[in-house]
């Protein structure tokens, strides 16, 4: 399948996401429908051109039309979705998610899937503290990274496809890795930091600290203002990874913790170049 403008396209779940998806892709032409569960977001779709048409229920036609169908839903949505509708998908259907776990997933929805109907797993690194169609943008993905999942059922065309999407959708940087590699490295670049910022936010209750905060506290805990109800589904789903990347952490941590109670000064400034020399890398190009 080859991602061209005659080929339709249904996002189902249009949040932050799923809106900037549409928003990407109507630039280039596409025919973008939207099946969401909020009739205020299709509304605001409709109002500025997002989408050309959308329901709150399952539309068959809608459902039946679509050539490439994106699901920007909660893992276990998805996976509840593809169980009791899968039969209103076209044949030759591909279908791609945009969930921050893999294994727990692909295996399972593969699975279950019809054989005239293909699901190639991707996840787009990019997102915002906000939610919801009415904050997506047409920029989020501008200097991010868009990672396909790819398993043994899933045909080169397929593969291809979805990489050809993540490229038109503006990602930098357009990688596959399998679903396993996927959730060691996630657990670590995403899961992890969001494990840190929780805990720096919470960790200290004294009163009237943000009078007194200076932008290196902003920077590490801009991601503390967080979805509970996504991230904790995340963490779980990623429960064998997430743990041996917190407890990395945790003796890394207390080597510095060590390395201050010893006052071994040459120790800490040697882990401090490394950390320098490390930052080095991850800097935008």
């Amino acid at each position: 399948m080859i991602v061209n403008v005659s080929k339709k396209i249904l996002i189902v779940g249009l949040g932050l996401l799923g809106g900037s998806y549409a928003r990407v892709l109507r630039r280039f032409g596409f025919h973008i429908s939207a099946i969401t569960k909020e009739q205020s977001s299709i509304d605001y779709a409709l109002k500025e051109g997002l989408i050309d048409e959308g329901s709150t229920e399952l539309d068959e036609k809608i459902i039946g039309e679509a050539d490439i169908v994106i699901f920007a839903l909660y893992p276990h949505i998805f996976i509840e979705w593809i169980e009791k509708n899968q039969q209103l998908l076209k044949s030759g259907a591909l279908i791609t998610d945009v969930t921050g776990v893999k294994c727990s997933i692909v295996y399972k929805i593969q699975e279950m899937l019809r054989p005239d109907v293909e699901f190639i797993a991707a996840h787009p690194m990019a997102g915002r503290e906000v939610s919801g169609v009415e904050n997506s943008t047409d920029t989020l993905f501008a200097g991010t990274n868009y990672i396909v999942t790819p398993t043994d059922k899933n045909t080169p065309e397929a593969i291809n496809t979805c990489m050809e999407l993540g490229r038109l959708l503006g990602f930098s940087n357009v990688t596959t890795l399998s679903p396993e590699e996927h959730d060691e490295m996630i657990g670590f670049l995403s899961q992890l930091t969001h494990c840190i910022a929780i805990t720096l936010m919470t960790c200290n209750d004294k009163e009237n600290m943000e009078k007194f905060t200076g932008d290196s506290f902003r920077d590490l805990t801009r991601i503390a203002r967080i979805n509970d109800l996504m991230w904790s589904e995340l963490f779980i789903e990623n429960k064998t990874a997430l743990l041996e990347q917190m407890n990395l952490f945790i003796n890394k941590f207390n080597e510095l913790k060590s390395m201050l109670e010893t006052e071994d000064v040459e120790a800490m400034r040697k882990m401090m170049r490394h950390s320098t020399e490390r930052r080095a890398l991850f800097d935008k190009k």
